[in-house]
């Protein structure tokens, strides 16, 4: 399972001109679902998300976590992170999770955010989606439950 997570100062995702969901502080995830993950690969990147401490404390810091803040998560679904361009010009997304267990993993993976405290609003599952992110620093982090980056 891998994530893009981008420290916001808000975030929006929107289907066919319609917001779906919204936050303001916090992070946006972007979540891929690799073929052969499970509930402990989810469990990693929430807990790994929850836990990130990226925000500024008092002094200046980047020393506090959403959780601390107080932030929300925009989670958005998208397999596209599972993408393998080394060879030619098109990307190969055999990698990628089949969209069932994609989806489930998914909203499990946010449900274990819900579980922190976390307010996490959600993209809309294999739809066309615009995000709109407004990175705060910027500030993004790779995430990878095999740990390869």
């Amino acid at each position: 399972m891998r994530a893009v997570v981008q420290r916001v100062t808000d975030a929006d995702v929107s289907v066919e001109n319609q917001v779906k969901g919204s936050i303001g502080r916090g992070f946006v995830v972007l979540l891929g679902v690799e073929e052969g993950d499970n509930e402990t690969d989810a469990d990693y990147i929430a807990e790994k998300v929850s836990g990130l401490r990226v925000f500024d404390d008092s002094e200046g810091k980047m020393n506090l976590s959403v959780t601390d803040i107080g932030g929300e998560i925009l989670s958005v679904s998208q397999f596209t992170l599972l993408a393998d361009a080394r060879k030619g010009r098109r990307p190969s997304f055999i990698r990628a999770a089949q969209p069932e267990e994609a989806n489930r993993l998914y909203e499990y993976f946010n449900e274990k955010v819900r579980e922190k405290g976390v307010t996490v609003a959600e993209g809309v599952f294999r739809a066309d989606m615009l995000v709109r992110i407004n990175n705060d620093g910027p500030v993004t982090i790779l995430l990878d439950s095999r740990k390869l980056f």
